[in-house]
């Protein structure tokens, strides 16, 4: 039996439609449109796109867009300045500072000055806290793990109990990812590269987690029949019959996996589309906290 293809272009299509409704409504109740401040240190072709991507999204559901642009020569004290007067605009319910940041910036302490009531990304030390501690909510959580469980609701009827594996321990999205699943009642393992016998710990998985960035590594015969796979990784490899020399794999071997498992995502058109949608529904609700 092939598996059921989850679809991440159309659940992140619902989300965008529910927050372009929530921001209309908010405009016509008088309040202030929300708002999203980017910011962009250097000229990096990739954050270039990503960050016009976020601006288009924003211009779709009817989000204001600031964006902000700093040379590769800016200093550390230029770049947390220009975060610290974003937390104190009222017009800004969302900061999104793009990384990489130019080599011998520090990313922490740059993160660190974004203020928790406009950290739409959900990296703050003090958010990824909150998540970690039994009965505490986080303002925000991260925007890819969160795409990653929106999926998960959609297409299981319940998390509890459940045997999750989540291949990958990234601050990004392994970690958070687990924590979630821990809050939502499953029974969760964290492995990595160096976990030993990992075939058969994945193959224990009724929901498989795959992030751990190397293209097409977990294999068909790791996959538990009927297990729900999500698979968050994005890896370049050569192709020679591709216009751009190459094509685009997830961490799972999907031909192979989509003959056992009983759902997965495709890569591309699966986990992505739900990261920028979940930030956007960020924005949204940072402004409504705001009043």
């Amino acid at each position: 039996m092939t598996a059921k293809i989850i679809d991440g272009k159309a659940a992140a299509a619902e989300v965008r439609a529910d927050v372009a409704a929530g921001v209309e409504a908010r405009v016509k109740a008088g309040k202030s449109r929300p708002g999203l401040a980017t910011v962009l240190v250097g000229e990096n072709p990739a954050s270039q796109v990503y960050v016009h991507m976020k601006q288009k999204a924003c211009a779709e559901v009817g989000i204001e867009s600031f964006g902000h642009v700093l040379p590769e020569t800016a200093t550390q004290e230029e770049v947390e300045d220009l975060v610290r007067k974003l937390n104190e605009d009222p017009q800004v319910n969302g900061i999104l500072v793009q990384l990489p940041l130019p080599k011998g910036m520090d990313e922490e302490k740059v993160l660190n000055a974004i203020s928790i009531e406009k950290d739409v990304d959900g990296f703050h030390p003090l958010n990824i806290g909150r998540l970690a501690q039994k009965g505490r909510t986080p303002q925000f959580v991260p925007c890819t793990p969160d795409g990653v469980m929106y999926l998960l609701k959609k297409n299981l009827p319940t998390l509890e109990g459940v045997e999750a594996v989540v291949l990958g321990r990234s601050n990004i999205v392994g970690m958070p990812v687990a924590l979630l699943l821990v809050e939502a009642n499953a029974t969760v393992t964290i492995c990595h590269s160096r976990t030993k016998n990992l075939p058969e710990v994945v193959r224990k998985a009724d929901v498989l987690v795959a992030a751990v960035g190397r293209a097409e590594m977990v294999k068909g015969d790791w996959i538990k029949p009927g297990a729900v796979v999500i698979d968050v990784g994005t890896n370049r490899v050569d192709d020679a019959t591709k216009k751009r020399g190459y094509r685009l794999v997830g961490d799972v071997a999907f031909d192979e996996a989509k003959e056992v498992a009983g759902a997965i995502t495709p890569v591309p058109g699966g986990v992505g589309p739900m990261t920028i949608a979940m930030l956007l529904r960020n924005t949204l609700r940072s402004a409504e906290m705001a009043g």
